[in-house]
């Protein structure tokens, strides 16, 4: 029996899946798009590079992972009827982590969030209906709390319907919550919410650059329109990948809802400027919260030029709300239960500058070695 993984090539998915293969020996099944096996076989290697060397990640090719190629967003995955009764008979688990973060597009967070959780939601049906489902988690995000100014906010406060919200990601994944609740009553269920999700504590490499590129073009500013006391709850994604496989592999959990944040302890602009100020040898930025308005409608004038600026700002308004809004999401569930905390954003912040500075934000990926040809899958 395996875990069925939505997200497997994604940047929070791969790294809930090599935490599992790693940490756990928790074999998997994981959905990838692609039009013929090798091509899957190719776009989960891209996404593991980070965590295997080739050799390894071959071996749990053979081992570890069983790939289905299919698409969340379509019935039964798109997948042969054959294909589907496989995946339900030797799935005894679910970790939903696929989800479309485009907050532009209400059409691209409605199939993929909606429709494609909905499946995943089917799925988890049919494995309970045959022999039990053992667990369904569902990362989904800190971002469902909707609108908030100054907050610390815990789990059980964190969504109010009443509340607008921020986007299209943030609302459907409310959405996604309620729909896991209403249809899974009866099946042992997982939430969970990460905040700011950058960086891994433990590496410099990442393969994940939107939201790099806003810091890294924040933290190159001689001014910031931001306040300088107000936090920013930002987490390791390792952190993240852990807490997930952790809880989902434990027979039972204290809480139902886990926030994976850095609560209390997340730091302020002004520690974070400091650290990077120090760490290059420069003086850190002046801060002028007065210019937080003119300095959002600069920004939003330029999101629509087609250009490197444009792409710039465009990711600045995306992000900006959430790094204005002062608030913080109570971690005292998942730190007590793990017996640890998130690391520090100002501890690895620089090395995930420095890399992503001097690979122009891309990762150098290996190409499948040419004497090991694809597997079938």
């Amino acid at each position: 029996m395996a875990i069925f993984l939505t997200g497997s090539t994604g940047y929070i998915g791969a790294h809930i899946a090599a935490n599992l293969l790693q940490n756990f020996g928790a074999p998997i099944n994981v959905l990838v798009r692609a039009k013929d096996p090798h091509e899957a076989e190719e776009r989960l290697w891209h996404s593991m590079q980070l965590h295997f060397d080739f050799k390894t990640f071959y071996e749990y090719l053979q081992t570890g992972i069983r790939i289905y190629r299919g698409d969340l967003t379509t019935e039964k995955f798109g997948l042969s009827q054959e294909d589907y009764e496989r995946l339900v008979h030797t799935t005894d688990s679910v970790i939903h982590c696929a989800a479309s973060l485009n907050r532009k597009s209400e059409k691209s967070c409605l199939n993929v969030n909606l429709r494609g959780t909905l499946e995943v939601i089917k799925l988890g049906q049919q494995v309970d209906y045959y022999h039990g489902l053992r667990r369904f988690s569902h990362v989904s995000t800190v971002a469902v709390c909707g609108r908030r100014q100054d907050e610390l906010v815990t789990e059980d406060n964190s969504v109010d319907w009443n509340r607008s919200d921020y986007d299209p990601y943030a609302r459907t994944k409310k959405f996604c919550e309620h729909m896991i609740r209403q249809l899974l009553p009866e099946v042992p269920k997982t939430i969970f919410r990460p905040s700011i999700v950058l960086g891994d504590s433990r590496r410099a490499e990442t393969t994940q650059f939107d939201m790099v590129r806003a810091f890294v073009f924040l933290a190159g500013l001689p001014a910031l329109p931001l306040r300088s006391k107000d936090r920013v709850d930002i987490v390791n994604v390792d952190f993240v990948a852990d807490a997930v496989a952790t809880l989902h592999m434990k027979e039972k959990t204290n809480y139902d809802t886990y926030h994976l944040s850095s609560g209390r302890d997340s730091q302020t602009f002004k520690q974070i400027t400091a650290s990077l100020a120090a760490a290059q040898g420069k003086r850190g930025p002046v801060y002028l919260p007065f210019a937080q308005k003119p300095f959002s409608g600069t920004v939003d004038m330029l999101a629509n030029r087609k250009s490197t600026v444009g792409h710039i700002a465009a990711l600045m308004k995306v992000f900006l709300p959430y790094l204005t809004f002062n608030t913080v999401f109570d971690n005292t569930r998942v730190t007590t239960e793990l017996g640890r905390k998130p690391v520090p954003f100002s501890q690895y912040s620089f090395p995930l500058l420095k890399f992503s500075r001097e690979t122009n934000f891309t990762y150098p990926y290996q190409a499948w070695p040419a004497q090991v040809g694809g597997s079938a899958a």
